[in-house]
């Protein structure tokens, strides 16, 4: 259990800002993650990589000469914020374009994404690999919707190490895709892992069984089997991962065997020895290997085994040197300190003159805020729990973080436009809970502050707008469908009944107390689906019979608006003109 720390809710930065103390000549602290305290020619090519806290010496420690220029750090087991990825990204760039490398993982990917989009804009040339090394998650037909796991190693080592050698992002970000296709990787899970501030593990593995297939957020295995021996372990990691290998593979591997945060460097050891006999059986030669803690999951008990099939091409970028806080491989010569401090660009911005209309609505949006920032509270708990059925435990942990984040925002706004008060808002939800439901959530509090706008009066019409552009920009970001079990599930049912509702004439306030009903008897039935997005797709059968917490979650926030609106609110926050529809 982890148990250092002050307040839980601090704990990634202040690990963080003390990584940074104990390594100062390697990494400089900026707002987002890390990067290189030293100098990194003019043109390079900036390896950018990245991901939740929690797995050191993933992803911070593996910044440095030879892999990594930058990392942007997320929470515990939480993505980054597209803006941290922005920032991180933007402090690392030395004129030869940035490739943004991390696992497979639906927040990590919604907000990569987004800075990638925001650097491209701006003339940074960058594009992005994703690891997807885990056999596990999905079969070999569907090998693009595989999750990372501790095959990021292999790919960020390849490509940082053809950056280092002053390949152009083509033969880069081509190095990097070849390198993810070869490397296959399999976890097994003995126990869970505890969250800093939590009381119990995500999840337990029953006495005497082992869970296979794990996850590195703390998710729990896709199947449990009897306890095996060393012997049968090794014989059962190398053998999936043998009938797994790539179509183009040679007879020269790297192996990883990779501990998860408690197994015992003796007790690696002593798999690793069986698993090199078992691979030079197999005809294969062992090169470069690496034995220990790599890609870890705070104190889960586990670990998994990493194959990277070799060509003459690849051999020589993961042979070449590296010097990071926590991977070093050969010697490189010396790189000089940074000669100017890293700074964050500001970002500044006029803000506009609000109309009276849009001041007090932004001032009861606040309000909404503030009782949004409740509920999640009483909640968060009961989310949490649901999430780690089949999940990674942090939907409430998130949720809490980003609405107080939020809340917090739209108070030091008020006074602002609505439009204002719900940009502030909504980025800060999204740079503070990170994870797919920040990315989600931020971007639709975003979007909706965007329909509503700076107007001198607000009908009913604007309300529709809102409501739609918040369900778009969810929709739109995370790809999801009707039926996927997650949060649009409960989503669109609201969206569709509060617009039914005004189009026969209802008011805002009867219209939002319906669709929220709506939604929650929605959300109740995720329990009869399957998941067929994010984290919890490879584990549907443990998931089935449990609603989505993404969805309950959606389902509990639009209740208590609609309670809120009816009992505190002005009923004419929302009044349309003469010949534009009744008052709302």
């Amino acid at each position: 259990m982890t148990q250092i720390f002050d307040n839980p809710a601090d704990f990634a930065d202040e690990a963080l800002d003390g990584f940074v103390a104990a390594n100062r000549s390697y990494v400089a602290r900026v707002d987002g993650g890390v990067v290189r305290s030293t100098e990194i020619p003019a043109g390079q090519v900036a390896l950018v990589i990245g991901g939740g806290s929690g797995h050191y010496p993933a992803f911070a420690g593996l910044v440095g000469p030879g892999i990594a220029a930058g990392s942007a750090c997320g929470n515990m087991f939480a993505s980054p914020a597209a803006g941290q990825v922005y920032r991180v990204a933007k402090a690392s760039n030395a004129g030869g374009g940035v490739l943004l490398s991390y696992g497979n993982y639906a927040g990590d990917v919604l907000h990569f994404g987004q800075a990638q989009l925001r650097l491209n804009a701006e003339g940074i040339e960058t594009r992005t690999v994703l690891v997807t090394d885990d056999i596990a998650s999905a079969p070999l037909d569907q090998i693009e919707k595989r999750r990372g796991i501790a095959g990021d190693l292999t790919v960020f080592k390849i490509a940082g190490a053809a950056a280092e050698a002053g390949l152009n992002l083509d033969d880069v970000e081509r190095l990097a895709i070849k390198t993810n296709y070869r490397t296959r990787s399999l976890g097994v899970a003995f126990d869970g892992c505890t969250l800093p501030g939590a009381k119990d593990p995500l999840f337990h593995v029953p006495t005497g069984q082992m869970s296979l297939g794990l996850g590195i957020h703390g998710e729990p295995g896709i199947s449990e089997h009897p306890m095996p021996t060393a012997s049968e372990l090794a014989d059962l990691l190398v053998s999936r991962l043998l009938a797994d290998k790539p179509d183009d593979a040679g007879d020269r591997v790297v192996a990883i065997v990779n501990g998860l945060g408690t197994v015992k460097y003796d007790e690696l050891f002593l798999l690793f020895g069986k698993i090199e006999k078992l691979l030079t059986a197999a005809g294969l030669t062992v090169v470069e290997p690496e034995c220990g803690e790599l890609v870890t999951s705070l104190d889960m008990s586990g670990l998994s085994l990493t194959l990277l099939w070799l060509d003459d091409e690849l051999e020589q970028y993961w042979s070449a040197p590296a010097d990071t806080p926590a991977f070093r491989k050969g010697s490189m010569a010396p790189r000089a300190p940074r000669t100017a401090a890293v700074a964050d660009d500001a970002e500044t911005s006029e803000s506009e003159q609000p109309t009276e209309a849009a001041a007090d609505l932004g001032r009861q949006a606040v309000a909404v805020l503030a009782q949004v920032r409740d509920v999640v509270v009483e909640h968060e708990d009961e989310l949490g729990k649901l999430d780690a059925i089949a999940g990674d435990g942090d939907h409430g942990i998130g949720m809490r973080r980003g609405v107080d984040a939020a809340a917090a925002a739209a108070q030091a706004a008020s006074g602002a436009s609505v439009a204002r008060v719900l940009l502030e808002a909504g980025e800060a939800w999204s740079e503070r809970a990170g994870g797919t439901s920040g990315a989600l959530w931020g971007s639709a509090v975003i979007a909706a502050g965007q329909a509503l706008g700076n107007r001198e009066s607000y009908a009913a019409a604007d309300a529709r707008a809102a409501v739609s552009a918040f369900a778009n920009a969810i929709t739109e970001l995370g790809k999801a469908d009707t039926g996927d079990k997650t949060m649009v599930d409960a989503l669109l049912p609201f969206r569709d009944t509060f617009l039914a509702e005004l189009d026969g004439g209802a008011p805002v306030d009867r219209a939002l107390a319906v669709a929220a009903a709506a939604a929650e008897s929605a959300a109740a039935a995720t329990a009869d689906l399957r998941p067929l997005k994010g984290r919890a797709r490879p584990l549907a059968e443990k998931s089935l019979g449990h609603p989505d917490p993404g969805a309950v979650s959606f389902g509990l926030i639009a209740a208590r608006i609609s309670q809120f609106i009816d009992s505190q609110l002005a009923p004419a926050a929302f009044t349309a003109p003469a010949g534009n529809g009744a008052e709302a």
